[in-house]
């Protein structure tokens, strides 16, 4: 796994304000400070300096909070001009940025490519024009299957990040998102958990009854569904949740936030395996379930809320739990009998 180095341009490069959108809370930056070549160098440095151990993987450097290529053009050189010598030197292996779905042409991709970027990452959000217009994103869909394919067509890897619980999300909307999103076949996915932040239209239209957000467990199931879906497509999710801090619970006004998000979505996951096992064994004559040894944590859930679950559906009695240390995580198996009781 690379060595990630952030380099932050808070909402630099997009025109556009989502209603759910207050770009200072997300980065937890006050305004937006703007990076120069001499900055971003400074910045590599410093990491790579306080860092020397973690880097065997190679370092990567990755613009956040803004849309990259909706910069004039002067100023992605000038900010990619900062990376330039630690590629050059072989300290920096790759560069990652990202931008919206409408921002990307062919002569954008040649550039970006000759300027050093492997690694795009789309703010698609959703695949559906009716929650993309409630939304304000100004995109369509057609235009985020358009930039996969000139993105790939330029050798690019691409990301997807979507989000669950938007205004005019239903049931059919999110699972043509998800459907839409998998036929495309990124390299790795980001879902996001809508949450109204102060500041934002949403919390306006929150405050008028004009939004409902997801609650807690609604945000886990949803993307507990589109994780599973893509894990079968071989899809990569590197994320879930917005990154946990004081100042976005500083700033949040509702909406399905936990700081474990990501481990609640994971735990959801592994009830849901372990509830498909069970539902063909008969009371009675118990299985032995195996998991990663690195899993105990996940698959009791946060607060053991998998095994009160599992109790309350009269299932806790119809299992043995052992462990395999050579097991992927996340995944939930039944033993054989002829299988050693522990294999760690």
């Amino acid at each position: 796994m690379a060595f990630v180095i952030p380099v932050f341009i808070p909402h630099q490069g997009c025109p556009h304000t989502c209603v759910f959108c207050n770009q200072h809370t997300i980065t937890g930056l006050a305004g937006p400070a703007p990076v120069t070549p001499d900055g971003v160098r400074a910045v590599i440095e410093q990491w790579l300096a306080r860092s020397p151990g973690r880097i065997a993987g190679g370092a990567q450097v990755a613009f956040y909070g803004g849309s990259f290529t909706g910069l004039p053009r002067s100023r992605q050189g000038e900010l990619l001009d900062g990376v330039a010598p630690f590629l050059e030197a072989g300290r920096v292996r790759e560069i990652r940025l990202s931008t919206r779905p409408d921002y990307i042409d062919g002569p954008t991709v040649d550039f970006l490519r000759q300027r050093g970027v492997t690694i795009v990452e789309l703010g698609v959000q959703s695949m559906d024009q009716v929650v993309l217009d409630a939304c304000g994103r100004g995109h369509t869909p057609g235009q985020a299957v358009e930039a996969v394919r000139l993105l790939r067509r330029g050798g690019m890897q691409v990301g997807l990040q979507l989000m669950v619980g938007l205004p005019r999300e239903t049931t059919a909307s999110f699972l043509r998102t998800v459907r839409e999103a998998a036929r495309l076949q990124p390299d790795f996915i980001r879902i996001y958990p809508v949450l109204v932040l102060r500041g934002s239209e949403l919390a306006d239209m929150l405050a008028r009854g004009k939004y409902r957000p997801l609650s807690l467990g609604g945000g886990v199931v949803r993307a507990a569904r589109m994780k599973e879906y893509f894990a079968a497509r071989g899809i990569r999710v590197v994320r879930m949740g917005l990154q946990a801090g004081p100042e976005l619970e500083k700033w949040l006004v509702a909406g399905p936030y936990h700081p474990a998000f990501g481990e609640m979505v994971n735990a959801r996951i592994m009830l849901n395996r372990t509830r498909r096992i069970l539902r063909d064994v008969r009371e009675g004559e118990p299985v032995r379930l195996s998991i990663s040894a690195r899993d105990r944590s996940t698959f009791c859930g946060v607060r053991s809320a998998n095994i009160a679950r599992l109790r309350d559906l009269g299932l806790l009695d119809r299992f043995s739990l052992v462990t395999d240390a050579d097991q992927p995580r996340h995944t939930v198996r039944v033993m054989n009998d002829s299988e050693p009781a522990c294999i760690e």
